[in-house]
């Protein structure tokens, strides 16, 4: 099988692509100075970024979620807001409201914290559906609609959304369409020993968390570059061959007995478009398989639904997926 080249250098020049790349490598080393470790999450942002994508954030409390997304937000020079989701949260303090103003006898609109680059829905499965859906169309549309009028949000724009895994007493789990909206989902795992020492060490030589310019952390790129990295994404090739791979993979989810929800079509398209960012972020015009496995689990592992008995038996969306990625004939 071969892989043609692109013609990317009469829209994108190359010099223009090379640049964003560099920059958005950069982010890694520019983020580790405030979060050690965690490099396939910053990963994850970046692809979410790269395909104007949202994002799922699993982990424990305090393994750096809000500060990952905090100091991805500083090194690429974007806005962010935090909005820490409750069971008495409403729509409109998500999208904004329109407020009246006596003086001049007239209502007028107040941005909502959704108004943003990067924003970081704290527990989102700990408010109810009617504003967990709040998000839908901003997500989906990029606007919202307050009496009737759409407003556009920023550009670019990326809601990372955080959940707890082990406590779910007084939550409201996310339904399987509004999952479906999310890009990835990335989990962010307790630190190794070597990792949890060097937070330590940093603790207490005086970082603080809450002042990223005082950690040193510098924006690395900026929308530009984000711009120019997009457009160079777009010129990635697909040969039939791995558009054929993609399918095969999202079909055989659909046929595992160990599901009762397999991934559907968009989930094919999400599952290719992840795999192309990130054949351009490690440097090649072309996706392989390799491209297509690296991104299956974080892309597909929140699309599919198991079957009670199978969950019973300790099967995981991860170990159905793997287990497919395995059987699944690998283009040559």
């Amino acid at each position: 099988m071969t892989y043609p080249a692109t013609e990317s250098a009469a829209t994108a020049p190359a010099s223009s692509a090379d640049s964003a790349r560099a920059s958005l490598e950069a982010l890694r080393t520019e983020i580790g100075k405030a979060v050690v470790g965690q490099d396939s999450a910053v990963t994850g942002l970046v692809v979410a970024l790269l395909c104007r994508g949202h994002v799922l954030l699993e982990g424990v409390p305090g393994v750096a979620k809000t500060l990952l997304v905090r100091a991805l937000a500083a090194s690429l020079e974007l806005d962010t807001k935090r909005v820490q989701f409750t069971p008495d949260l409403m729509p409109s303090d998500v999208t904004g409201s329109l407020v009246y103003d006596a003086r001049t006898a007239e209502f007028s609109f107040q941005n909502g914290p959704v108004f943003t680059n990067l924003l970081l829905a704290d527990e989102i499965n700990r408010t109810p559906p009617k504003t967990q859906s709040s998000l839908l169309e901003a997500m989906e549309e990029r606007q919202v609609t307050v009496d009737g009028t759409p407003r556009a949000l920023p550009e670019p724009f990326l809601v990372a959304a955080t959940m707890n895994p082990v406590e779910y007493e007084g939550t409201y789990p996310l339904p399987e369409a509004q999952l479906d909206r999310f890009l990835l989902k990335l989990t962010v795992p307790l630190p190794s020993r070597q990792d949890e020492i060097g937070v330590l060490t940093r603790h207490a030589a005086g970082f603080n968390p809450r002042d990223l310019h005082a950690a040193g952390v510098r924006p690395v790129a900026g929308p530009s570059e984000l711009d120019a990295a997009r457009e160079a994404v777009t010129h990635v090739t697909v040969s039939p061959e791995i558009a054929g791979y993609v399918v095969d993979i999202c079909r055989a989810t659909r046929e595992s007995p160990s599901l009762t929800l397999g991934v559907s079509p968009r989930g094919a398209t999400a599952l290719l478009a992840t795999a192309r960012a990130w054949a351009w972020l490690t440097g090649r015009d072309y996706v392989t398989p390799d491209d297509v496995k690296a991104l299956a689990l974080p892309t597909l592992r929140h699309r599919v639904q198991l079957r009670p008995e199978a969950e019973m038996e300790g099967v995981t969306a991860d170990s159905v997926i793997t287990a497919i990625l395995t059987h699944v004939p690998v283009p040559r």
